[in-house]
């Protein structure tokens, strides 16, 4: 009896040892347990908080990517800007260039020129120069009516030119043509007392005598040859006046 009351005895302290044994595993278990849930939720609070870094980044890198690409346009439009600029610019100048060469160009129209006519050199404006050939073209070219009104408006325009006594003796010659004999006498004589040095003075001088001739004036006549042989004996108007005088005894 008390050996089976000792046997009975030991074996329940075996049971409460086993079940002392199984509660501390199952604590240690449910604390290891509780510790993997523990780190679980820590992992996924990482994992969760990495993931939205994760996100921001992304996020940072596509807005930072977006910059990049607006920077490269803004590039691309301040390149062409400045291509167009520069084109814009050269335009400018090749623009003033060609102003500053039509400014240049109509000054000159009005800057005097130096011009030699009948052995005289002397400045005149292109304008005067124009006028004085285009009425001596139209002389030449047999209009001798047109001419002499041509020749009349340049003395009334340009009194004081240069051209005055060349275009009053070609004035005279055009009178002469048109049958205008004291006219062209009138004329001849203005030149010679304005110029009588002038290349063309012994020609005015035989014109003279050519219309006073014409107009049955002999006496006027022969008296005019004889001083233009006085006045310039090495002339060949001086020749042609010894010949008419000849003819006129």
């Amino acid at each position: 009896m008390a050996a089976l009351l000792a046997a009975t005895l030991s074996s329940a302290h075996a049971a409460i040892f086993e079940d002392g044994e199984a509660r501390r595993a199952i604590l240690e278990m449910r604390q290891r347990v509780d510790g993997l849930q523990a780190s679980q939720q820590r992992s996924s609070d990482e994992l969760r908080k990495l993931a939205e870094e994760n996100a921001q980044l992304r996020r940072g890198l596509l807005d930072l990517q977006t910059q990049i690409e607006s920077l490269r346009a803004d590039k691309a439009r301040l390149h062409g800007q400045n291509e167009q600029l520069l084109r814009d610019v050269g335009e400018l100048q090749r623009r003033q260039k060609d102003i500053a060469q039509g400014v240049d160009e109509r000054l000159r129209q009005f800057e005097p020129v130096t011009v030699t006519v009948d052995g005289r050199e002397f400045q005149a404006d292109p304008s005067e120069k124009r006028d004085f050939d285009s009425a001596l073209a139209v002389f030449r070219s047999g209009k001798f009516a047109e001419s002499g009104n041509a020749f009349s408006a340049f003395l009334r325009q340009y009194p004081r030119s240069g051209f005055a006594p060349s275009a009053r003796f070609w004035l005279g010659n055009a009178q002469y043509a048109t049958r205008d004999y004291k006219g062209a006498i009138g004329n001849f004589r203005q030149m010679l007392s304005d110029a009588p040095d002038h290349a063309r003075a012994p020609e005015a001088a035989l014109s003279i005598a050519n219309c006073q001739i014409e107009l049955k004036e002999t006496r006027t006549a022969r008296k005019t040859l004889e001083d233009l042989v006085r006045a310039y004996p090495q002339s060949e108007a001086a020749v042609a006046a010894k010949e008419r005088l000849s003819r006129l005894k």
